[in-house]
């Protein structure tokens, strides 16, 4: 089988943790514990990502062999893998929370490929760390399969994301208490290969910050800064200035990118936030259907509400404030990092208003138009529309002027459809006058629009029945669901299935609206 060169850059340059048992422990002065996956009874290969393993120098052939399956399952390493975990802390639920580590995850070490790109290959699901707690550092295959779907379905929805390699079964049980209630079950396991070029996190820096150890914090910004943003040049508070900077508009971007697409990823603690600006952690996420910025897809935040889908930019923000409180101990200036954060609010308002000129076929976003698809949203929460088939619609009206008639398939409640027929009517023809006064031809217009507006996302129901489907033994729904995902934005004849509302029964139907973070 080929296999990528690896050259583990984080393992040789930053400090490492002396204990080589594996239990449950503080590790101080130390970014990363060596730890090797436990070995699992019968890995299978369930699903693959035919780009990322392409990428990585992968081919067909050698995904197919059982060498592939044992590698990424942990039974097995390549020439050139150092597995190690690596040490963080994080705020959860807006409060710090110690340390917490990669708990279940297992990197395997950093791919190098002949373009030069650096790609660290994890397994998740792969057995217990130093920072599992009490936990076995399993996974199950509902969860797995959501985030190797997730993963490559944002991929090709054009949003920052880690990547996803591949699904492997175990062929051995793990006992989940799914909606937290006193009833465990015994599922099947699964291990996910996910793939990114770095899996720092916020949280990576606070924890030395956090423990006053200033040394380790520096050490490791230097590294993160050299090894991941290598084109900031320049030295001292100005780098660290810049990377910050950079920091803070990436997250603005990806966030804009989120609320574009109607995404939630529903546990935005800090532990869960990139450091380049990446989408991460694919636990209880959803898509809103009916438009509600209130809607959250975490059970186990249901009563704050704290990641909601019309909050996640002001997390964001947050988030990045917790970050650079962490960094503050390398800046004289502390101002230069609430420069930072203005780029943030920078970033994050110019994004959206080209996203709102995307997303209703403008050239440009003029404040007017700020106002316009205010009023919209408004519109689709009061009347209960499905926010996804809404602005997909509007793109497929180009060129003829639209009438609700071409809307009726995105609400769910005709009686609210039926009360909000004035205001729509009036809200399209203020649109259409809008569009009196743009440059755009009627063909790029569609063409930017329907590039702005997906027709399929990954909607938790249909995660679901494909989890339902691997849960009676039958994984072919998993590639057929991703299969769909990887065109997003084409009509894609003969799947319309994919692209419907959600039905009555995935309302209430475990999985397909809320979930816990039971894994």
């Amino acid at each position: 089988m080929h296999f990528p060169t690896f050259d583990n850059a984080f393992l040789r340059a930053l400090p490492g943790d002396p204990e080589a048992r594996v239990f449950p422990r503080q590790v101080q002065a130390a970014l990363w514990s060596a730890v090797e996956p436990t070995p699992v009874a019968a890995p299978r290969l369930l699903a693959h990502s035919r780009e990322m393993a392409a990428e990585l120098g992968f081919s067909e052939t050698d995904v197919a062999s059982p060498e592939f399956a044992q590698v990424f399952s942990g039974n097995a390493l390549l020439p050139g893998m150092q597995p190690f975990a690596t040490n963080y802390g994080g705020h959860q639920f807006g409060h710090w929370a110690g340390q917490l580590g990669d708990g279940r995850a297992i990197s395997l070490g950093e791919a190098v490929l002949d373009s030069g790109r650096r790609l660290e290959l994890q397994l998740k699901g792969a057995g217990p760390t130093p920072y599992s707690r009490s936990a076995d550092g399993r996974a199950v295959l509902r969860s797995s399969v959501r985030e190797f779907l997730c993963s490559e379905a944002m991929y090709h929805l054009d949003i920052p994301t880690t990547r996803a390699l591949s699904l492997v079964g175990t062929g051995e049980d793990v006992v989940r208490d799914m909606f937290y209630d006193g009833h465990p079950q015994a599922e099947p396991g699964a291990v996910v290969c996910r793939v990114a070029p770095s899996f720092l996190r916020f949280g990576h820096f606070e924890l030395p910050a956090m423990r006053g150890d200033v040394e380790l914090l520096r050490r490791l910004a230097d590294f993160c800064v050299a090894r991941d943003f290598p084109h900031l040049q320049g030295n001292g508070e100005t780098l660290y200035a810049d990377w910050f900077g950079e920091i803070c508009e990436r997250t603005a971007r990806l966030a804009a990118e989120w609320m574009r697409v109607g995404f939630v990823h529903g546990v935005l603690n800090t532990d869960n936030m990139s450091i380049l600006g990446l989408t991460i952690d694919y636990g209880p996420y959803g898509w809103v259907e009916d438009y509600d910025p209130d809607w959250t897809p975490n059970t186990t935040d249901v009563q704050g509400r704290r990641y909601r889908f019309g909050w996640q930019p002001r997390v964001a923000y947050w988030n990045l404030g917790q970050l650079a409180r962490a960094l503050s101990p390398l800046f004289e200036d502390k101002e230069t990092l609430q420069s930072g954060l203005q780029r943030f609010a920078d970033a994050y308002a110019e994004a959206e208003r080209a996203n709102t000129a995307r997303k209703l076929g403008l050239a440009e976003c003029r404040d007017g138009d700020v106002e316009l698809i205010q009023d919209l949203h408004g519109l689709l929460h009061a009347h209960e529309v499905d926010m996804t088939l809404w602005f997909r619609a509007l793109a497929d009206t180009v060129p003829t002027p639209p009438s609700l008639q071409d809307f009726e398939h995105a609400f769910y409640d005709d009686a609210k459809r039926v009360a909000g027929e004035a205001a729509f009517a009036d809200w399209l023809q203020r649109r259409e006058a809008r569009l009196q006064d743009d440059p755009l031809s009627a063909e790029v217009r569609s063409e930017v629009m329907r590039k702005a507006n997906p027709k399929f996302v990954l909607r938790n129901w249909l995660a679901q029945q494909a989890i339902d489907r691997a849960y009676a033994g039958d994984m072919a729904g998993i590639g057929e669901l991703l299969e769909v995902m990887r065109r997003p934005y084409d009509d894609q004849p003969g799947n319309q299935a994919f692209a419907a509302k959600r039905p009555d029964w995935a309302k209430v139907k475990a999985g397909c609206s809320m979930l816990s973070c039971s894994s």
